[in-house]
């Protein structure tokens, strides 16, 4: 019975933590006081940094001179970025990016 109790402390910590994460920026920022020119620029500028390093991440494993030579990876990059700009809904390019990347390697390479 110990590591069910051990289980239950450690969700509740971890609800404390995420809480107490999701509260801050409101107890800090809220109210009347402005918020200060770093976090504006930070929340500009993270998101686009943030992208630039999963596209880095995805892509890192490509091997171009070994079969299949990236082409499930690249097709499925295409059809991100092709959905993304014909109907700009972030969450309808990943789930296209991944459905295609997945038929890809399971059923084509």
């Amino acid at each position: 019975m110990p590591d069910l109790r051990y289980s239950a402390i450690m969700v509740a910590v971890i609800a404390l933590v995420t809480i107490a994460l999701r509260f801050a920026p409101f107890l800090i920022f809220g109210g009347k006081k402005e918020t200060p020119e770093i976090i504006t620029y930070l929340g500009k500028v993270l998101p686009y940094a943030i992208m630039g390093m999963l596209v880095v991440f995805c892509l890192k494993g490509v091997t171009p001179l070994k079969f299949p030579y990236g082409l499930p990876e690249l097709i499925a990059s295409a059809v991100v970025v092709g959905l993304h700009v014909w109907k700009r809904n972030t969450l309808l390019s990943i789930i296209g990016g991944t459905a295609c990347y997945m038929v890809l390697i399971q059923l084509v390479f």
